[in-house]
């Protein structure tokens, strides 16, 4: 008699578990390749009819997975059988190519047996494996499943009328009465057992075999299985475990076993199951000892080997980037880091004003870290002299008068990732010491609620302007709104950074109160006023060393990733400044810390030096930017007030009490008794 011919489990990977796989890999295995638990599903087999000749052809015999597949409840389709699975993922090629297939797949083939000896249950017949190396930065995908079968010896033949169509067997009524127990089943049955007697025809899982055929003359007995194969004359894969189970279980009653191959999914004129007689030697081994066991799927060359599946070519570029732009930050997590909050630095939204080379260099950095929300505030267009000195902006932009500077810069994040979210605005910042027209006030205002919305609308504020007094207005809004506001200044060879204090009124989450930290006004005694009429050229362009802005610009970013990063956030306190001297590079060591180290107050850096000073300036109760004389008079008077410090440069001293301060300097100085003759007999 012809020996029985198994249709081989074909692997069908949906899309999404290449996805799934990945977010998985990067937010939760990270470097670990543990082996991990999985499912999979199959349902009956499927044939489509060839138009030309009209012969039916047979689909393959498909074990599907998809994103589902790692839920811990997974439920498969309605009419599917639910698979278990192992998936073992590698961090290398080389881990995968390297990795002793042989063991794998017999430490599977053993649980397989075991667990069929000890509990007589059958839902891992089916069980498979999967190994995978995912090439995260190609999107390429290198897998291998393999499909446990034990092998027969001797192996199953069919008997002499061969495989034939099941209504050949059983009566229409009987195949229905199968169907409609099917369906009621409170679980799908990937094998079940069919009595037909006097009352009818019934079934019920194989894990009864012992009772349910107790009355049941062989002719009678039926073992069925939801059959995943098309093929008229090859059973589907799971039949050969099916049958190892009831040789080792049964040996006695199954030497010759009535076979239903249930291939139907709904109630039809036409039953596409299949019916046959399969026997084996009744002189056959009977032992309880693990027989051999193949399975590896082939690949589509017809060889063992694994295979490929490269999503690049047919993702969405954009989906791609989202996936890939943050690969670095989550890379950094799984070795370094654990604990960094990356969320936490995606989701706030940033605020630059001023669009040039600091500008356009903490752009580009912010984005390095993950963060998706990037505004620009800028008054100027983009002239000749700035494509080589800042980043986003070409040749092409300079013409025409070239284009607005915030504007471009939004425009060209949005061509560098579009999944940013980049807008730019043509915003003229009024000033202290800069007196406003009566015909521009209406202008003025409309200009200061702007900015104020926008102030508003943001986390952090970075003041990157070329003018001490243009960083007044977004200081005072920034701080009565309590919104972090991190400052950046170049000088030739030097730079400040620094981060903003909190409003004295400002309470910490934790209640413990630190020193308050100044803000860009407290180190100085001077209230803002024009410093930018009659200068010279080297006065009006920012004339610094071209390596100096990405410094500075890149440390503003590290400086307000720190502070997000900080348990205490804006109100961390400042680490000492001789503390910070002799440090080495060394974290950990300072209880002021948080997960990426120091949050200093002020930076100072000297490029001539090549070094950083750390510097903590305390808050002043006279300050003209974040004092609480200046804030209450802010949210008490609104535009009004902010209009006077615009066109009076003695506003701001007296509202704060500088102008008594100049007063008693002065006082102090005339109380001095100068000898002018001992000074000239001196020299």
């Amino acid at each position: 008699m012809p020996i029985v011919q198994f249709a081989p489990f074909s692997s069908l990977i949906q899309p999404s578990f290449w996805h799934e796989l990945t977010n998985l890999k990067i937010d939760v295995l990270r470097l670990s390749d543990e082996a991990l638990p999985i499912s999979g599903s199959y349902s009956t087999g499927k044939s489509v009819k060839d138009r030309e000749t009209g012969q039916e052809i047979a689909l393959g015999c498909n074990l599907s997975i998809g994103s589902e597949s790692f839920d811990k409840g997974f439920k498969p389709s309605q009419g599917s059988i639910a698979v278990l699975g192992t998936l073992k993922n590698y961090n290398t090629i080389d881990e995968f190519k390297a990795a002793d297939k042989t063991v794998l797949f017999n430490r599977e083939a053993e649980r397989i047996w075991e667990h069929t000896l000890k509990t007589r249950d059958t839902s891992l017949l089916t069980q498979f494996l999967l190994i995978t190396f995912a090439d995260l930065k190609k999107y390429k995908y290198y897998y291998w499943f393999a499909f446990p079968a034990f092998v027969s010896k001797p192996a199953w033949e069919i008997a002499e009328d061969g495989w034939k169509d099941a209504s050949s067997e059983f009566s229409s009524d009987a195949l229905i009465s199968i169907h409609s127990h099917l369906r009621a089943h409170p679980a799908p049955l990937p094998f079940f057992l069919v009595r037909s007697d006097a009352t009818g025809t019934t079934i019920s899982p194989v894990e009864a075999y012992s009772t349910f055929f107790e009355t049941t003359p062989s002719s009678s007995q039926t073992i069925a299985f939801v059959d995943p194969s098309a093929n008229p004359a090859n059973p589907g894969w799971p039949l050969r475990n099916l049958l190892a189970y009831l040789r080792v279980l049964y040996p006695n009653s199954t030497s010759s076993v009535r076979v239903l191959c249930w291939r139907d999914t709904d109630i039809q004129t036409t039953w596409k199951s299949r019916f046959g007689v399969v026997e084996i030697s009744a002189a056959a081994s009977e032992t309880s000892s693990r027989p051999a066991a193949v399975g590896w799927e082939k690949n589509p060359q017809g060889k063992l080997g694994p295979r490929v599946a490269d999503l690049a070519p047919m993702m969405d570029p954009e989906r791609l980037a989202n996936q890939a732009v943050d690969l670095n930050l989550k890379l950094m997590r799984w070795r370094i880091l654990p604990s960094l909050d990356l969320e936490k630095i995606s989701t706030t939204k940033c605020l630059l004003l001023g669009a040039g080379t600091l500008g356009c260099y903490v752009a580009r950095t912010l984005m390095g870290w993950g963060v998706r929300t990037i505004t620009f505030i800028d008054s100027s267009r983009v002239s000749f002299s700035n494509p080589v000195r800042q980043p986003l902006f070409e040749f092409e932009d300079c013409l025409n008068g070239g284009k607005p500077k915030a504007e471009c810069a939004a425009a060209r994040l949005k061509k560098i990732y579009p999944g940013i979210n980049s807008s730019g605005h043509m915003l003229s910042i009024p000033m202290p010491g800069h007196p406003i027209p009566p015909a521009s006030v209406e202008q003025t205002k409309a200009d200061v609620q702007k900015l104020e919305a926008l102030i508003a609308d943001h986390d952090a504020v970075f003041l990157l302007m070329d003018s001490r007094e243009s960083r007044w207005l977004p200081t005072v809004i920034g701080a009565a709104k309590g919104k972090i506001v991190i400052n950046a200044a170049l000088g030739f060879d030097t730079f400040l950074v620094m981060r903003h204090g909190t409003r004295a009124t400002s309470t910490p989450p934790n209640g413990k109160a630190n020193p308050r930290l100044g803000c860009y006004y407290c180190n100085d005694i001077v209230a803002p006023s024009d410093s930018l009429t009659d200068r010279t050229l080297d006065q009006m362009c920012t004339v610094t060393r071209p390596g100096l802005a990405p410094v500075a610009a890149s440390t503003a970013v590290e400086l307000l990733a720190s502070l997000l990063q900080h348990p205490d956030g804006v109100h961390a306190a400042a680490p000492p400044p001789l503390q910070n001297a002799d440090r080495g590079g060394q974290q950990g060591d300072n209880e002021n810390e948080g997960v990426l180290g120091m949050v200093p107050h002020q930076l100072r850096g000297f490029l001539a030096q090549f070094r950083n000073m750390h510097i903590v300036g305390a808050a002043y109760d006279r300050c003209t930017g974040c004092s609480e004389t200046v804030l209450k008079s802010y949210e008490n008077d609104g535009f009004e007030m902010m209009l006077k410090a615009f066109n009076d440069q003695e506003f701001l001293p007296a509202l704060t009490g500088l102008d008594k301060l100049y007063d008693e300097g002065e006082a102090a100085l005339e109380s001095v008794d100068w000898d002018e003759e001992d000074e000239a007999d001196d020299f």
